[in-house]
């Protein structure tokens, strides 16, 4: 089971829709380079039907997690307890700085956001849940393991 957040899992969904509205076109794509004769050496004949491969693997990959999702807010937690979809201050407690922070199931990719998106399943995402405020957490990131105070959950 994996837990994702409302607006995750209704991004997945938008995704799948799109692939699946998506078959009549590479369908017609397909056909359109079939009528063009040998299909041993018909690129446009191949590119399609890859594309279609990847496109219907995608659809499995989505269709399989959504069936698995559950969505975190519908689980009953405390308040003060950091969880996926919650928003965090943290203080590096090696050079005092605090920054906000997103516990993500999904990185979305959207770098203008105020927080950073943090994964659930990364080293520092793995630390931060069921943390609580004033708790200190220890992350073994990449460049070396770091420590964050939790000072509050928006």
């Amino acid at each position: 089971m994996e837990f994702v957040t409302q607006e995750e899992k209704d991004a997945l969904q938008a995704k799948l829709d799109a692939l699946i509205a998506n078959r009549t076109v590479l369908a017609k794509r397909i056909n359109e380079a079939r009528e063009q004769g040998d299909l041993k050496e018909n690129a446009d004949y191949h590119a399609a039907r890859d594309d279609q491969g990847l496109e219907e693997a995608e659809i499995k990959r989505l269709e399989a997690r959504l069936a698995s999702a559950q969505v975190a807010d519908d689980v009953e937690k405390p308040d003060d307890m950091v969880f996926l979809g919650s928003v965090v201050r943290l203080k590096d407690t090696d050079d005092d700085t605090d920054d906000l922070y997103k516990l993500v199931g999904e990185a979305s990719g959207n770098f203008d956001a105020d927080e950073i998106e943090v994964t659930a399943s990364s080293p520092l995402g793995a630390a931060l849940m069921k943390a609580r405020v004033g708790e200190t957490v220890k992350a073994d990131l990449p460049r070396g393991t770091k420590h964050f105070e939790v000072l509050e959950i928006l």
